[in-house]
């Protein structure tokens, strides 16, 4: 399939999808899952258009899941208006650690015994999948920093920062593929690997995304610029990879930590300088989010130059710059899957499938947040959320340039295509009615409380 049939194939989706939005929002099911159902007509199964095949194409395909990974954490990160000392906060850090550990050791322990696989391989496939995905976590995070229901905030927590803790269980995987393991092997994955990825790249993520967006936002102010800066967010996201891949960091991490800091940049701008709208009428619970009170077609004059409408400039560019290019992506990918199930296919996949969203994930879920206050019916709720994606593609694919060959790196393409396809198919269809019903029980509640 050529380049100029490609375009075609890609224009005409989008166009098509673009049209009829207002049909596809009504239909019980996600854009990704028609995304999917496109590839897999112009795929080996359907018209045979197009073929995938990660392991020809492993390094093109971590590449471009790993940009699509960048944008998307980047984002989640800026959409969190949240402090620090919110229970939110713990709820996330239960998810992406104990959560995370208890989802990779039951995968791991279910493939190797149900399966068959070597404890390498078993828990490589453990690491890939465990991980919530944040590119196709639209459909239940947070829609915008003003938003505050508690599941999303904590799935889009989750999501922001999984993909870097199950990093370092994919690391320990391959290393134990080379061969046996020594005490100081582990001591070294333990700090290098697993202490210092994390720390280190959240740590200089947020630095440069608190550093630049004061800095961004004094000279806009200063300069009364109020023209569009988009690019301001690709550099950011660009400045934060480079800088955690040089210092053998999580760059996912760093991405995310990154929005995190331009958001708290942000929050910082407004509290020492409310828009001029609220100088003397600031809203009870706090200031809303810069971007929310500014229109970048008409700025009135006595914005110009006001830093709460420079924070607003900057953050509003980033999100809408981020969210055109992460949906250009997720669309481009999805679509890349749905051509692959042809290929990758794999009833043991639907198998592990059914116990990964049925079993190991929501016990681990609920296990990891006893204590945590939250109500039974949400723990659940969160446990069946946990939609996977991009993130354990790019893994799979990171295995594959990284030793993972031959008849066990198809065999766990099959496995992850299989998940991940289901996972599109079963939490896309299953999430808008448990959205839909948890708002209404909030709704209710609300009415109940109410004098």
């Amino acid at each position: 399939m050529g380049f100029t049939a490609w375009s075609a194939l890609i224009g005409g989706l989008l166009l098509l999808m673009s049209l009829a939005s207002g049909w596809i929002r009504r239909l019980p099911v996600t854009p990704f899952s028609l995304y999917l159902l496109a590839g897999i007509i112009v795929g080996p199964w359907a018209l045979d258009l197009l073929d995938v095949n990660f392991v020809d194409h492993a390094v093109l395909t971590a590449r471009l899941t790993e940009m699509a990974l960048v944008v998307s954490l980047f984002l989640t990160g800026l959409k969190l208006r949240v402090g620090f000392r919110r229970v939110m906060w713990r709820t996330a850090l239960r998810l992406a650690l104990p959560a995370m550990l208890l989802s990779v050791a039951g995968v791991c322990v279910v493939a190797h015994w149900l399966f068959g696989m070597a404890w390498p391989l078993a828990l490589m496939l453990g690491a890939m999948v465990a991980p919530t995905d944040p590119v196709l976590a639209s459909m239940v995070a947070v829609d915008d920093a003003r938003d505050n229901d508690a599941v999303r905030l904590a799935l889009s927590g989750e999501a922001g920062l999984n993909d870097g803790t199950a990093l370092p269980f994919l690391m320990l995987a391959l290393l134990m593929l080379e061969g046996p393991v020594s005490a100081s092997d582990i001591g070294w994955w333990m700090g290098r690997d697993f202490g210092w990825s994390l720390l280190g790249g959240l740590g200089m993520g947020f630095a440069l995304g608190w550093g630049i967006g004061l800095l961004g936002v004094r000279l806009k102010s200063t300069s009364r610029d109020m023209a569009p800066s988009d690019f301001l967010a690709l550099a950011l996201m660009a400045l934060a990879y480079a800088v955690a891949q040089a210092f053998d960091a999580s760059s996912f991490l760093a991405a995310f930590a990154a929005g995190l800091g331009l958001r708290h940049a942000e929050v910082q701008v407004v509290r020492r300088h409310p828009h001029p709208r609220l100088e003397s009428d600031l809203p009870r619970d706090g200031h809303p989010p810069a971007e929310t009170l500014i229109n970048p077609n008409r700025i009135e004059p006595d914005e110009v130059g006001n830093p709460a409408t420079s924070a607003g400039i900057v953050v509003s560019d980033a999100l809408s710059f981020g969210a055109t290019l992460e949906r250009l992506m997720a669309a481009a990918l999805v679509l890349l899957l749905g051509v692959a199930c042809a290929r990758y296919w794999l009833p043991a996949g639907a198998l592990m499938a059914l116990i990964l969203f049925v079993v190991v994930r929501p016990l681990s879920v609920y296990l990891a947040t006893i204590g945590s206050r939250a109500p039974p019916t949400r723990r659940l709720l969160i446990g069946w959320l946990g939609v996977r994606g991009v993130g354990s593609v790019n893994y799979l694919t990171l295995a594959m340039t990284s030793g993972l060959q031959g008849v066990d790196a198809a065999r766990m393409a099959g496995f992850v295509v299989t998940i991940v396809v289901l996972s599109i198919i079963v939490h896309g269809i299953s999430t808008p009615p448990l959205m839909a019903w948890r708002q209404q029980r909030l709704t209710a509640r609300e009415h109940a409380a109410a004098p």
